[in-house]
């Protein structure tokens, strides 16, 4: 960026905070947009759904610092969410906040979502014939055998999606018949659709995070989660494709249908956490961009600035 002088959009970085849930991403990203003039743009698939507040740890207006937080609560949780759509909403806030010399910071728990945004990843098209095909299959046998059949035909994406992750499975399935590809080879590259990007990871022991993770889901269902999970019932949850896998949710749905007690329930969504963060960390691990900061390190916002200020000279040639 010139001396004295407003950055263009193309000099506006693109700053993306990454790492496991519960590291402290949110925090570092409301100091990061504070210090570059910002704004935050969400990029965890469940929050943006409305009424999904207590679960996803979406942080209250209140404790936003008066910052804008673009694609939250954009969607009931009947609706199904995509990458692709999310992809085009977000890259147009993005652009929209660049033009304005506006640094977007993305956050967000949902690794996929965040690639698709940073990264080339052009989707391949659907088939609503094979897609129905392998939907009807999905029925009949459920998703361990599809995710199953996965495996034996690109296990790479298999390690990706969850076995219990019969929509997904079945777009894989669906691509690899499409495509005559495995469907790895359709996921995002590793290079940037905008030059000026900088990802900043926040790194954590691991112990410490699974202890930070336990006391995060108690304070939820302290907060008053399964009364917001029987309220967003009424709205339809339980047929939400995408809203009704979120991690907790799920499990307190599983406990109001007479299947787990309470604190089955609690401890389930503490195990699902844990693996969710240990899936995220499989996302970001081999990624050489990421500069990573420790969740604890007291100048790990300078840290964090001076690689956005580094890459954006190195961008610009300067």
């Amino acid at each position: 960026m010139a001396e004295g002088s407003a950055p263009t959009p193309t000099e506006t970085p693109i700053v993306a905070i990454v790492g496991p849930t519960a590291a402290g991403k949110t925090s570092l990203s409301l100091e990061l947009a504070e210090r570059l003039g910002g704004e935050v743009v969400n990029t965890d698939a469940m929050q943006l759904y409305r009424g999904m507040d207590i679960g996803t740890a979406k942080l209250p207006p209140a404790e936003r610092r008066g910052i804008p937080h673009h694609l939250l609560d954009r969607l009931e949780v009947s609706e199904p969410a995509t990458v692709a759509e999310f992809q085009g909403w977000a890259r147009e806030v993005i652009a929209s906040l660049r033009a304005d010399g506006r640094a977007p910071v993305l956050v967000g728990g949902s690794a996929l979502y965040t690639r698709a945004v940073l990264d080339r990843f052009d989707f391949p098209g659907t088939d609503p014939a094979l897609r129905a095909k392998w939907e009807a299959e999905l029925d009949a046998r459920g998703a361990a055998p599809l995710h199953a059949l996965l495996a034996e035909r690109d296990p790479e994406a298999a390690a990706r999606i969850q076995p219990d992750n019969g929509r997904r499975v079945v777009r894989a399935l669906e691509v690899i018949e499409l495509t005559g590809r495995p469907f790895s080879a359709t996921l995002p590259r590793q290079e940037y659709v905008e030059p000026a990007t900088v990802q900043v990871g926040v790194r954590i022991d691991r112990a410490l995070l699974e202890q930070r993770i336990e006391a995060r889901v108690a304070e939820m269902f302290a907060a008053g989660l399964v009364e917001e999970v029987e309220r967003l019932l009424d709205e339809g949850l339980a047929d939400g494709r995408t809203a009704s896998r979120a991690i907790g949710y799920q499990q307190v749905m599983t406990h109001l249908a007479g299947e787990l007690s309470l604190a089955e329930a609690q401890e389930r969504t503490v195990i699902a956490t844990r693996q969710f963060a240990r899936r995220q960390m499989a996302w970001w691990k081999d990624d050489p961009r990421i500069t990573w900061v420790e969740h604890d390190a007291p100048d790990r916002v300078e840290q964090a600035l001076s690689s956005i200020v580094s890459e954006v000279r190195s961008t610009m040639g300067a």
